[in-house]
């Protein structure tokens, strides 16, 4: 499967393999939410004197850009 970790379990790779279309698209937008979350909460704590609006319009910046 494209994309897989060659050195992924044989079980997680079934458990992928037995997901629908719908339920892989699903897993993609959380994880994408998450990793939004996970990168407002260290720019938090890189910065802690940015407002909220700042720190969410450099995540929106970054995964517009897909930067770091």
């Amino acid at each position: 499967m494209m994309g897989m970790d060659p050195e992924a379990s044989p079980e997680y790779l079934a458990a992928v393999r037995g997901l629908s279309g719908e339920q892989k698209l699903r897993t993609a937008a959380m994880l994408y939410w998450i990793a939004r979350k996970i990168k407002a909460a260290r720019l938090r704590e890189l910065h802690p004197d940015w407002t909220e609006d700042q720190v969410q319009e450099k995540v929106r910046r970054i995964f517009l850009h897909a930067v770091t």
